[in-house]
This record gives structure tokens, C-alpha cells and sequence, in this order.
């Protein structure tokens, strides 16, 4: 059976090339190997999908080729999809930093796009397992002579002109997450980055499990550095490390072995405000509470300071209060590890963008071949840029398909 263009991965980007190849009268299949369609879309921003984020930039991807995903994002800007969101009648609202939610539920853009797929003819099989890949050749001069492509599937055998690969990436594999998409790539002789977790908890080493277990459930508005990038966000602590979005963010910039700063106090000069105190009867701990949680205060102090940390601040000299205005400021901790793929919300690396066309998101060596979406080495900030990544590279392929 044939169709001029088979998408493997009805997820965000999949469904958005779908639709867009349908649109100019292409005879499109999309295929799944899941029987619920979409369910990272479903679960995604506590079950009311940040679907986009108004300011999204560039500067919001990580990539080995950070210019790679300029031209997709301006031709298919957040206020495209905004214009889909408000065109299905669908309310939506702002939750902070440009972030867009659903009013309703997660659901409300899914039913979007299988409406907008099904107006463009697209035809679908789910749940729908790829057993084998190959190009066809109609002669005998190499890649030259290729015209297009067989998939073989437990339902069928295919052949397409075109073959758009959005099966995501590694993380949340309890979803159905697999690495179906690098291997195409590699089977066709395309470069893959290497691939690590990325929007995910960062772990500790067990001697330092008990100082972070036990202040389980506290958040805290900090800035977190590394590696020079920054974000000021709530860090949440956990049973087994940090979380929350500041570190999510930071955890795409973090390697192992390398610490992670943060500032406990950012809208505070630390060091002036311990030294206008220097005269207080008052304890260090009851005094940080002030901005800080309780038990954090007390845990923290403790910390940098056993058996040293509950004393009144006129019993410490000058110099001891600008070291701990310096450790507010910058305290370095170093993570053992991170939550894995489980918790991640997206995977850092992919496709190497230097195979791929920015324009049409076709392998340069690889005529009528496309990847989109996470199986690129595009990763967004948290935020609603990860989607709008989808439905910018999943448009682009969509128009050359």
C-alpha cells in the first residue's frame, strides 16, 4: 500500500506534520505503536498541557548547534498555535512567564489536533508496531536512486515517499518512550549526540541523603547556577535530592562532578544584612528564618557549621558573618546523579542538527527522510518551549514532506 508520506510518532510533532502535509494535498499515514493517543501531551503540565510560552527566543533551546532552530521558530511562532488554540474555542490562561495553560484539560489540545488531522485526510494506525525499515532504490547508483521508502509493520507493509520520524525520546519510558527514532537514524547512517536526561530531579550520594531527606516538602525561591547558565525559580527538596523548577532548568546545563550554586537569599545583600545584625542577641537559624523556612534555616546552619550553628549573632566576628553571607549567596553543593529518564521531562542530545536541513528538517543524505520534535538534538527550557519546539519543527517538515 502507498502514501506519499508515512509520519512514525503521533505525538505533538508528529500530528502538527500531519496535519500540514495533509493540508496541501498530500496522502498522509500517521502511525503509533500506542493504543492511547498522545499521553505525554496528556499529562503534560499537571494534566493541562503549557502548551506554548509567549517569549519564546532562541536563546530558550540547548543544542550542539544552538542557530539551528532559528528558522523553524520564526515560522511557526507561539502565536500560531495560539491562533489554532483560540480557533477550537479552547480558554486558556497565563500561569507566569509567558506560560500557557489550558483552562480546561491537557485532552482539549489533543481532540485539536486529531480534529485538525482528520480534516486533512489523514489516515491513522494505532496501535502500530515498525518491524523494518528500508529505502527503495530503482537503480543501481547508490543513494542517488532513491525514491522512497517500505516500512514493514505487524499490520502491513507500506511504502511512502517521504518518512518523518517524531517518535520523541527516551524519557518517561513507562509511557511508552523508546529509542525507535536514533535508531532509524543510525541505521541510515546519521549522526546521534549523546543523550542524557534533561528537565529532571537531581540525586545526591547517601551521606548527604539525610540532610536532604529530612527537609523533604520544603520550597524555597533561590537562584540556581552552573556552567553559566542561571535561573531564579522555587526549588523543592526531596526524599532523594532537589527538584522543582529551578532545578529541572539547571539540570540541562549540569554534567557530573560539577557543583551547583545556589542563592539562597537573591533579592538580599547578605553580608549587609548580617552586619547590621552583628550586635543581636538573636540566633543565627531564628534570624535567617526571617526569609527562609525554619527548618531549613536550622538545618542549613547546622550544615555549614557543626556544632557551631546555634549561637547568638553578637558572639560571631565580622569575618565569620561575610563567610556565611558568602555561603547564602553561593552555596555549592555537588549532585551525584539525577532521577534518570523515569522522571525527565525531555532528553538532551539527538539527531545531529549538522545532518538536517533547518529549513525542512530533512537529512541532507538521506532524500525524503525527516526527523522532528525531542528525536532532534533540540532541547527547550521548561516552560511550554519544548511544544512549541514540536509544533515548529512538525509545521516545517510538514510544508516539504
Amino acid at each position: 500500500m502507498k502514501k506519499d508520506v508515512i509520519v512514525i510518532g503521533a505525538g505533538a510533532a508528529g500530528m502538527m506534520c500531519a496535519i500540514e502535509a495533509g493540508k496541501r494535498g498530500r496522502s498522509v499515514m500517521l502511525l503509533d505503536h500506542a493504543s492511547k493517543l498522545a499521553e505525554k501531551i496528556r499529562i503534560s503540565g499537571g494534566g493541562r498541557c503549557n502548551f506554548t510560552n509567549r517569549h519564546t527566543r532562541p536563546e530558550n533551546f540547548l543544542s550542539h548547534n544552538p542557530h539551528f532552530c532559528r528558522s523553524a521558530l520564526a515560522r511557526f511562532t507561539p502565536q500560531n498555535f495560539i491562533m489554532l488554540v483560540e480557533k477550537h474555542g479552547i480558554h486558556y490562561h497565563e500561569k507566569k512567564l509567558g506560560q500557557l495553560f489550558c483552562d480546561g484539560s491537557s485532552q482539549q489540545i489533543i481532540d485539536l489536533l486529531r480534529h485538525e488531522c482528520d480534516a486533512a485526510g489523514v489516515e491513522w494506525q494505532m496501535p502500530c508496531r515498525v518491524t523494518h525499515t528500508s529505502r527503495i532504490h530503482t537503480g543501481a547508483t547508490g543513494n542517488d536512486s532513491s525514491s522512497g521508502f517500505v516500512l514493514e509493520t505487524d499490520r502491513d507493509t507500506w511504502v511512502a515517499d517521504s518518512l518523518v520520524i517524531a517518535t520523541g525520546g527516551l524519557s518517561i519510558p513507562q509511557i511508552g518512550a523508546s529509542s525507535f527514532g536514533y535508531c532509524i537514524a543510525e541505521q541510515f547512517g546519521i549522526t546521534v549526540t549523546p543523550l542524557r536526561p534533561a528537565l529532571v530531579p537531581l540525586t545526591f550520594a547517601a551521606d548527604q541523603l539525610t540532610f536532604f531527606s529530612g527537609l523533604s516538602g520544603i520550597a524555597i525561591d533561590a537562584t540556581v547556577s552552573c556552567n553559566e547558565a542561571c535561573f531564579r525559580e522555587n526549588l523543592l527538596f526531596t526524599h532523594r535530592g532537589l527538584s522543582g523548577p529551578a532545578i529541572l532548568q539547571i539540570s540541562s546545563y549540569w554534567q557530573p562532578g560539577i557543583p551547583v550554586q545556589l542563592n539562597l537569599l537573591p533579592d538580599l545583600d547578605a553580608a549587609a544584612w548580617l552586619l547590621d545584625h552583628r550586635h543581636s542577641t538573636a540566633l543565627l537559624p531564628n534570624l535567617l528564618a526571617q526569609y527562609l523556612p525554619r527548618r531549613f534555616a536550622q538545618a542549613w546552619c547546622e550544615a555549614i557549621m557543626p556544632g557551631h550553628s546555634v549561637r547568638q549573632l553578637n558572639r560571631y566576628s565580622e569575618t565569620e558573618l561575610k563567610q556565611i553571607a558568602a555561603q547564602l549567596r553561593s552555596w555549592q553543593i555537588t549532585p551525584s546523579g539525577t532521577a534518570g529518564y523515569k522522571k525527565a521531562e525531555v532528553t538532551l542530545g539527538g539527531v545531529d542538527t549538522r545532518e538536517l536541513s533547518s529549513k525542512t528538517m530533512e537529512a541532507k543524505k538521506v532524500p525524503g527522510l525527516y526527523f522532528i520534535g525531542e528525536v532532534v538534538d533540540v532541547t527547550g527550557h521548561l516552560g511550554g518551549f519544548n511544544f512549541q519546539w514540536a509544533w515548529a519543527s512538525g509545521y516545517a517538515a510538514g510544508q516539504f514532506a
